[in-house]
Order: structure tokens, then C-alpha cells, then sequence
């Protein structure tokens, strides 16, 4: 047993440095969060100079809490700040990250952690009971921050960098193909793929009922309703339907039952069919998965992707564990012959083409 004699102060003072450095970084966060929510960063997007008096009037906010939150911000530098001029600037290279939609933008992660943050009591108590937090507990904040966060993927990822790697798959889709997206939350994939490709005839599946009606919504405001439909159904049990494409974006760690949904997807899947599976970029050996992205997965695992599987009796995958590894032997033991790691530069995800 280590005693206080035994500890090296020079070591204990390092930690004690790093972990208020942590504690500064979620503060920053949450002021961030704060900023998303308010507005704040579309607002000082121009890059342009400004007081907290004009900001304040730019956004409706009280100009005292403004100061204070334009003060936190610049202490982190995620601002500049002209003392003499008493004004504030937005940085050009974070305008894309903070304020505007882009494949950088983290306006929808934020929006997501601030809903999190209501699932801390209900998260904490299941630690003590066991079992888990079921999905219908979760505020809107967590789904629509996720759909503005995947807007990346589906918006500019999906079409131009990811389809184009996959090109028997992608003539499938131009050809006009049965798709099937399952976990379709918010229904983003499915309206993007049917604008590009007309042909197509499109399903989402989502066991969660107000993102199903999220997603009809979205299709209808896309002018892309007559070839998409929205279905709320676990699919575990089995797809209606055969399939020429079937996706899943970030859905099988998470799911309750992973094995399940890859033996349906593997059913309804046509012979010359294409599965096209996303999930999280991670290893099976917790020694390959440190820093802070890794900590972040393991973080969102305890307040979301762990939680609403055990709730429903479920595998508890967890968001690092459907790696690579785990992929290969369960899609291998659903019946499926071929699994490829499609290459691209992604320090989040693994996309996988899978076949019969």
C-alpha cells in the first residue's frame, strides 16, 4: 500500500495540474455549449470586431452575463480581444468549427453534451441498481445535436468522399436501388441519398418514435417524401423486405441486440446486395485506446451508448466495442462472407463494405 511517505510530491503536483487543466477544458466546454445554444457564435461569425454592448443587442442576451462568457472564452482562446477597443473577434479559422455548418462544425456535438448533462442523475443511480437509462429518457437536445453533428457525414462525407471509395455500390444507387437505413434517427442519410439518387426507392427504421417523426418531417421538406418512408421498428427481429444497399451509421455499438440486427441485415440482404456498416474508430484492447478521443468514446458509452442498451437487457457494447476485431467475428458468425475496411482518414469512425 502506497503511503503519503512513498509518494513523489513532483509527480502528485503534475497530476494535480493536468486534472485542473481537465476541469478548465469541461468548463470551457460547457461556456461553449452555452454559446451554441444562445446563438452567440452564428452571431460573432463575420469575424468582426465587436463590444459586449453591440453582441449583447446583436443576440437579446443580458450585456453582464455577456461580458463574463466573452471574458471565459478569450481566457481559453477560443477569442481575441482588444483591450484598448474593449471588443471581441471570432478568429477566422474558428468560424468553421464554432459557427458555421461545415464538415468541422461542432455545433451539434455541443448541442448533444448539453443534453447529456441532464442524464447524470438518472446515469448515476443506474450505477448503484444496475440495469440502464432508456432511450425515451433522453432530452430532444441529445437527438437534434446529434443530427447537426452527423450533418457532416451525410452532408459532405457521404456523397463526395465515402460513396465514390465504394464504386459498385454507389452504381447501385444510380442504377435506382432498395435501401434500407436502420437506426435512421433523424432520417439526414436517407433524404441526402435520395436527392442524389432519384432512382432509388429508400426505408428508414428507428426504434425511437419522435425521431421517426423527425425524419417523415425532414423528407417531406425535401421534396423527396414519394421515394422515402419512415418505419419506428427494432429490426432485430427480422427486416421486412429484401434489400439492394443496407446501412447502419454508428448503430450497431449501440444496439441491444448487435447480433440480431447483423443476422437480419445478412436475411434481407439480396445475394449481389451491399451492407454498408459505420462505427466507431477504436481497438478491442483498452492499451490501443487512450487519449483524449478514447476518453471521450468511453465517457459517452457510460452516459448514453452502454446505458440504452443494459436498459433494454441488451448486449452493452459499449461505443468502443464493436472495433474492427469484434466486427470481422460477429458479421462473420451472421453468415457474411467479405467485410472491408474502406480507407479514408477519420480519427472517429470505421466505414466497412460487407458482403454474402
Amino acid at each position: 500500500m502506497t503511503t503519503t511517505e512513498q509518494l513523489d510530491p513532483a509527480a502528485v503536483e503534475t497530476f494535480a495540474g493536468r486534472a485542473v487543466a481537465d476541469a478548465a477544458t469541461w468548463m470551457a466546454t460547457t461556456m461553449t455549449m452555452l454559446g451554441d445554444r444562445l446563438g452567440l457564435w452564428r452571431a460573432l461569425a463575420d469575424s468582426r470586431p465587436v463590444t459586449s454592448a453591440e453582441l449583447a443587442a446583436r443576440t437579446g442576451t443580458d450585456e453582464r452575463y455577456l461580458r463574463e462568457w466573452l471574458a471565459a472564452m478569450t481566457a481559453h482562446g477560443y477569442l481575441t480581444h482588444d483591450p484598448a477597443a474593449a471588443t471581441y473577434l471570432l478568429p477566422p479559422a474558428h468560424v468553421p468549427v464554432l459557427a458555421t455548418e461545415s464538415p468541422a462544425h461542432l455545433g451539434g456535438l455541443h448541442q448533444a453534451l448539453y443534453g447529456l448533462t441532464g442524464m447524470l442523475g438518472p446515469v448515476l443511480e443506474v450505477f448503484r441498481t444496475g440495469g440502464g437509462v432508456p432511450i425515451t429518457a433522453y432530452p430532444p437536445d441529445w437527438f437534434q445535436g446529434l443530427e447537426r453533428f452527423s450533418a457532416g457525414w451525410f452532408d459532405f462525407l457521404l456523397p463526395q468522399v465515402w460513396l465514390p471509395a465504394l464504386p459498385e455500390l454507389e452504381a447501385a444507387l444510380r442504377r435506382g436501388a432498395d435501401v434500407a437505413d436502420i437506426g435512421c434517427g433523424r432520417g439526414r442519410a436517407l433524404v441526402r441519398l435520395a436527392e442524389r439518387y432519384p432512382a432509388g426507392r429508400y426505408t428508414g427504421f428507428d426504434v425511437h418514435p419522435e425521431s421517426i417523426a423527425a425524419a417523415e418531417a425532414a423528407a417531406l421538406a425535401a421534396g423527396v417524401a414519394d421515394r422515402v418512408r419512415f418505419e419506428c421498428l427494432d429490426v432485430s427481429g427480422g427486416l421486412p423486405g429484401s434489400y439492394d444497399v443496407i446501412t447502419t451509421f454508428d448503430v450497431i455499438h449501440d444496439a441491444a441486440d448487435p447480433r440480431g440486427i447483423l443476422d437480419a441485415v445478412h436475411a434481407a440482404l439480396r445475394p449481389d446486395g451491399r451492407y454498408l456498416c459505420l462505427d466507431i474508430n477504436s481497438s478491442h484492447r483498452l492499451q490501443d485506446n487512450q487519449g483524449p478521443i478514447a476518453a471521450y468514446f468511453y465517457g459517452v458509452s457510460v452516459l448514453y451508448c452502454l446505458t440504452t442498451s443494459l436498459a433494454h437487457g441488451g448486449a452493452g457494447l459499449g461505443t468502443c466495442g464493436f472495433p474492427e476485431h469484434t466486427a470481422r467475428e460477429l458479421c462473420a458468425a451472421a453468415g457474411f462472407g467479405t467485410v472491408r475496411r474502406v480507407e479514408m482518414e477519420n480519427p472517429f469512425n470505421i466505414l466497412y463494405e460487407i458482403t454474402h
